[in-house]
This record gives structure tokens, sequence and C-alpha cells, in this order.
């Protein structure tokens, strides 16, 4: 169990305070569709995946970016047991989506880059220790099923 002090979770309410789900979600799942472009396989179904602009462009990106962040909400409300809230989504991802796990940590990371490029300055180093604690924690939520 992850234990979490105040101060951590101020900071990562903080953050959440601060994201606009609709652009950064876009701007999050579109950074990992053009940096790591062998993530595409998974979205067939997105339709034109195959520049940039069309991946900027494409409203199923900016969909399920919103779906993302609006699930990495759930791990904010449940903070003190978000394998527990995670163990459904762990187990489509792996049985029937049959995502690789890395995934979820590139997803993580071009996450991270998004916030600290609106956030600049206020992303201290200690907001952003807190926020990768809490992105460790759902990867390792998500992967749990993998194990």
């Amino acid at each position: 169990m992850v234990q979490w002090t105040a101060e951590e979770r101020v900071a990562i309410e903080a953050v959440f305070a601060r994201l606009d789900y609709e652009s950064v979600g876009r701007e999050t799942l579109a950074r990992l569709l053009v940096v790591y472009p062998w993530t595409r396989r998974y979205f067939g179904e997105f339709g034109n995946l195959f520049n940039t602009e069309a991946i900027m462009a494409n409203p199923k990106v900016a969909a399920h970016g919103t779906v993302v962040l609006q699930g990495l909400e759930m791990a904010l409300k449940n903070m003190d047991n978000i394998k527990k809230t995670y163990a459904s989504l762990s187990v489509l991802h792996s049985e029937k989506l049959q995502v690789d796990p890395g995934n979820f940590q590139l997803l993580g990371d071009c996450l991270t880059v998004v916030v600290a490029t609106r956030m600049r300055t206020e992303f201290t180093p200690d907001i952003q220790a807190a926020w990768q604690k809490f992105l460790c924690v759902v990867v390792a939520a998500l992967r749990k099923q993998y194990n």
C-alpha cells in the first residue's frame, strides 16, 4: 500500500485543478502517437493517424485523451486504493485490448511533458515528484493483470 503525505495529495490535486481535460488529453495522446508511432496499432478504428497533422485533428484522439484523463481522475478520487479502482481497466487492457504494458509508462511520460509545459515554473520539483509517484502507482495498477 502506498502512503501519501498531505503535501503530496495537495500537489497532485493542484495539478488536476489546472488540467483542461480536452486539450491536455488530446495533446498527450497525440504526443504518444507521434513520438511512439508503434502505439498507433491499438487505435486502428480511429481512422487517419498517418501524420502529426492528422493525429492532432482527429476527433477520436481528442475524445480518447479526455477519457484517459477522466480515468486518471478516478485514481485521484481513490488514492488510497488505486489498485482496486483500476482492476477492471487492467483486465480490459491486458485481456481484451492486449495493450503492451510498457505503453502505460510512455503515456504517463507524455502526460508529464504536457503538464510541465503548461504549468512551467509552477511545476516545481516537489510537485513533479508527487506527480511522478502518482503516475507510478497508476501504471503499476494498470499492469497488475499482466503479472
